[in-house]
């Protein structure tokens, strides 16, 4: 099943996919509900849609989980994107890692899919891109071992982890700062859930910038897999339903570049995974956020 949430009359709403159609869930008020009835019914046979729907295009789509906790993300985790960043990282001459690489995201940095994206001009003169799988939490839970660890997803998502490389470096090399200016996180459209997706290893990535590709990637180069990601983060942590996991993003960063690219004011951010669908935002200089967490102005 592939999920979104929409706005209508303003309140989010939450739908199920059909072809080219948008159908409103007849008995489920928002995604914690639905997490709660897949949790007995794994595949959703359950869930039915009411009424005909409507048309996808035009639809007004909210990001299709709302971050209650940080995001947690994981860096350094294709080998490329480890290498390329060798020279970049001042203060930060670690070797590869044995263990995955822990940060986290606050929830205001959650975007919807289709909104602009502020440049966040006064803050930052590199702001970067990244396109990562993301992974919704499904059941609660604490030291999941390994081999265990995929019954605990939920479903699976396309992110962004827009990143301000200077504030990355400014403040003791350390990564809270430099990625979570707010609204620097969309994620959707939409959520597949586990049951379409038998291997999360087997996934293309790519991300496009006004139509140039920029990086191209595959799950199976992830040196931690989504299973270790879970079972490691889990140690001695309990995950909640709702929670989201960034798995870290392949070569073709901006900053690595020669000479860098950064993102500017119009610049159009493509970023696509198999199986999923396509994320699409555009950035704006002087774009008021939202105090709402995860809402911006949707004026692309």
């Amino acid at each position: 099943m592939k999920i979104v949430r929409y706005e209508s009359n303003g309140r989010p709403i939450i739908a199920q996919i059909g072809g080219n159609r948008i159908l409103p869930l007849s008995d489920i008020d928002d995604l914690p509900a639905l997490i709660a009835r897949w949790e007995t019914d794994a595949t959703l046979s359950s869930v039915q849609s009411c009424g005909p729907g409507f048309e996808l295009a035009g639809a007004s789509l909210l990001a299709p989980v709302v971050a209650t906790r940080n995001v947690f993300c994981v860096g350094w985790n294709y080998l490329k994107h480890f290498d390329e960043s060798t020279s970049k990282r001042a203060g930060q001459g670690v070797e590869l890692p044995q263990h995955p690489t822990f940060f986290t995201k606050l929830p205001t940095t959650v975007a919807p899919p289709h909104a602009a994206v502020p440049l966040h001009e006064t803050h930052t003169a590199q702001l970067d891109w990244e396109v990562e799988l993301a992974v919704i939490i499904g059941k609660r839970g604490r030291d999941i071992p390994e081999a265990d660890a995929l019954d605990y997803v939920f479903g699976y998502t396309i992110a962004n982890d827009i990143t301000a490389r200077d504030l990355q470096r400014a403040h003791g090399g350390q990564w809270f700062k430099g990625k979570s200016l707010d609204s620097t996180c969309p994620l959707g459209p939409v959520i597949v859930t586990a049951d379409e997706i038998a291997d999360p290893q087997n996934l293309e990535l790519s991300f496009h910038l006004n139509g140039q590709s920029m990086q191209q990637g595959h799950t199976r180069n992830q040196i931690f897999t989504v299973a270790r990601i879970i079972a490691e983060l889990s140690v001695g942590l309990t995950l909640l339903p709702g929670d989201v996991i960034l798995t870290g993003t392949p070569e073709g960063i901006g900053a690595a570049r020669v000479p860098p690219v950064f993102l500017k004011d119009g610049d159009i951010m493509e970023c696509n995974i198999s199986g999923i669908g396509l994320l699409r935002n555009v950035v704006r200089a002087g774009l008021e956020v939202s105090p709402l967490l995860g809402t911006i102005p949707a004026n692309t």
